[in-house]
C-alpha cells in the first residue's frame, strides 16, 4: 500500500505543485491520476520513487516512509515506464529490459532469460532480443519500457502517460495489453493520465484532480460517471455529451442504445433476456 500524507510541493521560484495532498493507493489495483496539464499528477508519482523530494509531509510504502531508503535502492525495487520510452539507444532490446537485474547483481545470462521470457510477455518477438531501439516502432519501444519497468519483478509500477506519444490504433494495443498484463500480475500501479477515457479504462480507482493536486472526486469509474460530485467533474468527463450521453432509439430490429453523435453502442435486452 502506498499512502501520500500531507504532501506539498513548492519549487524554489515560489510554485507550488502539490499542496497538502492525501491519498491511500490500494495494493494490487490500479490507481489513476487524471487531469489537466501542469495538476501536479506527474509530481505525485515521483514522489513515490523519490525522482521529486516533497517539501513537506510523506509518502509510504507498507507503513515506511520512502525518504528513510536511499534513492538509488528504492528505485531498483520500484518500476518506473515513462511517455517515450527512456530506452538507452547504445543498447540492445534484451540489454535494456535486463538493465535493473544487472545493477541488482543478476548474472548476464540470467538476467537475458529473464529479459526474453518479458518480451513474451508483453508481446514482443524474442527475434527482435539484438535490435537496437531505433530499429523499433514506437509501440514496440513503449513495450521494451514496460518489460523493463517490470525486470525487477517490482511490486509497484509507476507509469508516466506511457501511451500518450503513439498513435490511437497502437495506443488502443498497449491499453489492452496493460489490462491484460495487470489481470495476469496484480501489481500496485500507479498511472497518469490527462485522458480521461484511458483513466475510466485502466482505473480501478480513479484521481480526478485540479491544480495543486486539488482531488476533486475519487472512486470508481462507475461511481464517477454515474454520480460526479460537482459540475467541473461532469464537464470534465463528457457526462452530458458525447458517448457518455446515451438514450434508447427504435431501430427495425428492435430498441438501441444511442450516443449524443448518433452512433450506435448496442441493442437493448428486453427484461429477464
Amino acid at each position: 500500500m502506498i499512502e501520500f500524507r500531507r504532501v506539498t510541493k513548492t519549487y524554489s521560484e515560489g510554485t507550488t505543485a502539490v499542496s497538502e495532498f492525501d491519498l491511500v493507493v490500494p495494493s494490487h489495483q490500479t490507481t489513476v491520476l487524471v487531469g489537466s496539464s501542469g495538476c501536479g499528477k506527474t509530481t505525485l508519482l515521483r514522489m513515490v520513487n523519490r525522482m521529486v523530494e516533497p517539501t513537506s509531509g510523506s509518502v509510504e510504502i507498507d507503513g515506511e516512509d520512502v525518504a528513510n531508503e536511499p534513492p538509488v535502492q528504492l528505485r531498483r525495487r520500484i518500476g518506473y515506464v515513462m511517455q517515450n520510452a527512456g530506452l538507452l539507444p547504445h543498447l540492445t532490446v534484451a540489454e535494456n529490459v535486463a538493465t535493473v537485474p544487472r545493477l541488482n547483481g543478476v548474472p548476464r545470462r540470467d538476467a537475458r532469460r529473464r529479459a526474453l521470457e518479458l518480451m513474451e510477455l508483453v508481446g514482443l518477438e524474442t527475434a527482435m532480443a539484438d535490435r537496437y531501439p531505433s530499429q523499433l516502432s514506437g509501440g514496440q519501444q513503449q513495450r521494451v519500457g514496460v518489460a523493463r519497468g517490470l525486470a525487477a519483478d517490482p511490486n509497484i509500477l509507476l507509469m508516466d502517460e506511457p501511451f500518450g506519444a503513439v498513435d490511437p490504433i497502437v495506443r488502443a494495443e498497449l491499453q489492452q495489453e496493460l489490462i491484460r498484463l495487470q489481470r495476469e500480475l496484480g501489481k500496485t500501479v500507479i498511472f497518469v493520465t490527462h485522458d480521461i477515457d484511458e483513466a475510466f479504462l485502466l482505473g480501478d480507482e480513479v484521481v480526478i484532480l485540479a491544480q495543486g493536486a486539488r482531488k476533486l472526486q475519487v472512486g470508481t469509474p462507475n461511481e464517477i460517471i454515474s454520480a460526479p460530485a460537482n459540475d467541473f467533474v461532469a464537464a470534465f468527463i463528457g457526462a452530458d455529451r458525447g458517448k457518455r450521453q446515451l438514450w434508447i432509439s427504435e431501430a427495425p430490429n428492435g430498441r438501441v442504445l444511442v450516443d449524443a453523435e448518433g452512433r450506435i453502442h448496442g441493442t437493448l435486452a428486453e427484461d429477464g433476456q
